[in-house]
């Protein structure tokens, strides 16, 4: 084949050896308008994964770049002149020019044709002379923008701005984070050694500070003296320096654009590197997504039978891994992004946050890096709940006002559409009890409700008849004698999704017969399909707030430890909240102030006849997923505010089911940063909920500050004893156990020992 590479970075370089490895006798040739010695990055960062796969593609290569690494262990985050390290990162830097260089001679020994200092024209200038053009021309890709409608790129620009500098300052022991208060706002830079006298100095901010501090007015002299001085307790005397000769002024500085296109190749032509994906610095993804995308591409080109063929399988198998990585980078971003909301945390919390920033690490993984640190991490979160050390997060208590759990993890509200006119049945005393019993710390009711009307389904449990009081208060006696758990009754009213079939037969779809009326906000129907409900009036707000009032009281009289307002998944209360559902013109429509009106009305209601030493918390969807049409995060932080200051102890982190034209955003914890935000930025205890399956995970979110408490719903459906079998996997043993269960405790902790010492032999 003769082949054409559109730029000489690491992707062209590299693509360009393993081609001609697999074929000497193709015909490359690499074009780069720079000098061979031109480079405008200090240094780059490679993972052990990622040297193990070029070691297999080209041991020659991958050997010269190993005998110039600088390679380190530990991870250094410095935060209010505190110094945490954390070790078992394994990475590797190199110095961007030393790199090229190595990989330019070696393509040279290979016979790659390196054409320096030659501009080149349009790509479809060269489709007829070359079999194959590769577009490796990095961020700004001129043929991506040249065959734009083809490959249909989506380019987000982010918030930061960053500047690339380097320094002799040593900082050899570490990859080095240090986050420095300026009176203009927090400064932030990521520091890395690549050779043996340099580092690289990224210095970072949000926007605003970038404003605040003049850097557009700048020249380059004065950006580097300005970022020198608010370093130069970290600089031992050392200068920054800037090897961006070609820039002036503020274009020194950056935002970075994070780039996907939708198709990576047209007709011989085809994308490569940070021209068809890119990989943000703070997770040091992007050359290695260069490498790996040419190994894959030339790999293709030798196994599949046609060009085109070879491009289908490298565009639809590179995507998937390049948007693993993405997301994991994007989550680094946005946390740096909004790394003021984390500033005020202890250091070894802020530490452990900005280790698992991209949960690519987790909790246990931590453990395999660096035990130590992560065990000292636990003990200081256990001392500061008041529990004990040598235990998991998830094991330690947690108070709101008088009420005091054992453990941080919840039984999330799960209908369960077995109650015989709004009254619990045997079903929900066994289903409730076997879950206190399985040592959950909190226990919550599905969504309990103020009237029949009220009802979800006709097989949804109620608080407005005393036999319903009666059945709640049975349960909830066994409960406290028997377990140590507590019990939340979530109470709430269905609106206009009520009325509707069982879970198991048609979710949210009318009943066949025997519909009743319906209320909520605005005469929206929750779709086509479901009765228009009537807008209701004031005497209508009346009753029904006065329904969840004696809901309340019947709540105090029943036993209960808690009880929450459902204010979410477009139920009646969040049907005033959201936009989506409420397009009143009165008091209690337009802002959200107005909105928020009649949910805190009745909030305050309940809270009047509940206990001054019991805690509540309310439930809300911190999201329509409806864009800026709906509910949106900022707004979840003023809604969770509004709630805090009329009495709120806790907010329970949902996110839509809201809307039928919701586009949910699902994976793993999706929820969780919703939590997160309200946590940080608002103050207040949070649970967090949606998708979290293990403990590995909630040990993750307590410990980073995520949330305060943690819910689980399927995992405690398929095994009521999940918070006894966590403890048991930690080696646990302060979990307490139902007194008729000592025996399996024993049985089960003999034979995790045995196990154990199966795997240590």
């Amino acid at each position: 084949m003769n082949i054409l590479c559109l730029g000489g970075g690491p992707a062209g370089l590299y693509f360009a050896i393993s081609m001609k490895l697999r074929d000497p006798a193709h015909r490359v040739t690499v074009i780069e308008r720079n000098r061979a010695n031109d480079t405008f990055g200090w240094g780059v960062v490679l993972s052990d994964d990622a040297l193990g796969r070029m070691q297999q593609n080209d041991p020659p290569s991958t050997a010269a770049i190993r005998s110039s690494f600088a390679y380190w262990d530990d991870i250094a985050i410095i935060h209010k002149g505190e110094r945490t390290v954390s070790g078992g990162h394994g990475f590797a830097g190199i110095g961007r020019k030393k790199l090229l260089i190595l990989l330019q001679a070696r393509a040279r020994e290979l016979g790659v044709d390196l054409r320096f200092e030659t501009e080149f024209r349009a790509a479809e200038d060269y489709r007829a002379e070359y079999d194959l053009v590769v577009a490796s021309d990095g961020i700004n890709s001129a043929v991506r923008r040249e065959y734009a409608a083809v490959f249909r790129p989506d380019i987000d620009l982010r918030r930061c701005k960053f500047v690339w500098l380097g320094t002799e300052q040593k900082f050899d022991d570490a990859f080095t984070f240090i986050f420095e208060k300026t009176p203009h706002g927090w400064v932030w830079a990521h520091v890395y050694q690549f050779d043996a006298d340099t580092a690289t100095f990224i210095v970072e901010c949000l926007p605003e500070t970038w404003d605040a501090w003049g850097f557009a007015a700048m020249s380059k002299e004065e950006t580097v003296g300005t970022c020198e001085r608010i370093f130069a307790a970290h600089l031992g005397g050392h200068a920054l320096m800037s090897n961006a000769a070609h820039l002036r002024g503020a274009a020194v500085w950056m935002q970075f654009p994070r780039v996907i296109c939708e198709k990576w190749y047209h007709g011989n032509v085809v994308l490569m590197g940070d021209a068809a994906a890119t990989g943000h610095f703070s997770i040091g993804s992007g050359t290695r997504l260069a490498f790996d995308s040419a190994i894959a591409l030339a790999d293709y080109l030798q196994s599949e039978p046609t060009m085109e063929a070879a491009f289908a399988r490298y565009q639809d198998e590179r995507r998937v891994e390049v948007l693993r990585l993405q997301s994991a980078a994007r989550n680094s971003l946005e946390w740096f992004e909004e790394v003021e909301r984390y500033l005020d945390m202890p250091p070894v919390q802020f530490a452990y946050s900005l280790l698992t920033r991209s949960q690519r690490i987790s909790h246990e993984n931590l453990r395999l890096r660096d035990r130590t640190w992560l065990t000292r991490a636990e003990d200081w979160f256990q001392t500061e709940a008041g529990g004990d050390a040598g235990r998991r997060p998830i094991f330690a208590p947690f108070s709101l006002r008088g009420m005091r759990v054992q453990n941080r993890i919840v039984v999330s509200p799960m209908a369960q559409y077995r109650a015989r006119e709004g009254c619990p049945t045997d079903w929900h005393f066994v289903h409730y009890a076997e879950r206190a019993k399985g040592g959950a710390g909190l226990v919550h009711t599905e969504m309990t409700c103020v009237s029949a009307q009220g009802r979800i389904t006709p097989g949804c449990p109620g608080l407005y008849a005393r036999a319903h009081e009666k059945a709640w208060a049975r349960l909830i006696d066994f409960i406290h004698a028997e377990t140590g758990a507590k019990i939340c009754c979530q109470i709430g009213h269905s609106g206009r999704k009520g009325s509707t079939q069982l879970g198991w037969d048609e979710m949210d779809a009318p009943l066949k017969t025997g519909n009743w009326p319906l209320l909520s906000a605005s005469a929206i129907p929750w779709s086509p399909r479901n009765a228009i409900p009537k807008r209701m009036d004031r005497s209508d707000m009346d009753q029904i707030r006065d329904q969840f009032t004696a809901a309340s009281r019947m709540a105090d009289r029943a036993g209960f430890d808690m009880i929450e307002l459902h204010a979410a998944h477009g139920y009646l209360i969040s049907s005033f909240i959201s936009p989506i559902s409420n397009n009143r013109t009165d008091d209690y429509g337009g802002s959200l102030e107005n909105r928020m009106r009649y949910p805190l009305e009745v909030f305050g209601a309940m809270r009047a006849v509940w206990p001054a030493d019991r805690p509540m918390s309310v439930r809300i969807s911190a999201t329509d997923w409806c864009g800026d049409e709906g509910v949106t995060g900022t707004d979840a932080v003023a809604i969770a505010r509004m709630f805090a200051d009329a009495g709120a102890d806790i907010i329970d982190v949902s996110a839509g089911q809201t809307s039928t034209e919701a586009a949910p955003n699902y994976g793993r914890m999706f929820q969780t940063p919703f939590s997160d935000r309200i946590r940080n930025e608002a103050g207040i205890a949070t649970m967090a909920v949606g998708n979290i399956t293990d403990a590995d995970q909630a040990n993750g979110i307590l410990l980073a500050g995520r949330a305060d408490l943690v819910c689980l719903a399927r995992p405690h459906l398929a095994d009521p004893y999940w918070t006894l079998h966590a403890a048991l996997a930690a080696g646990d043993r302060a979990v307490d156990w139902p007194l008729p269960y000592l025996a399996g405790r024993d049985q089960a902790f003999r034979l995790a020992e045995k196990a154990a010492e199966a795997i240590r032999a």
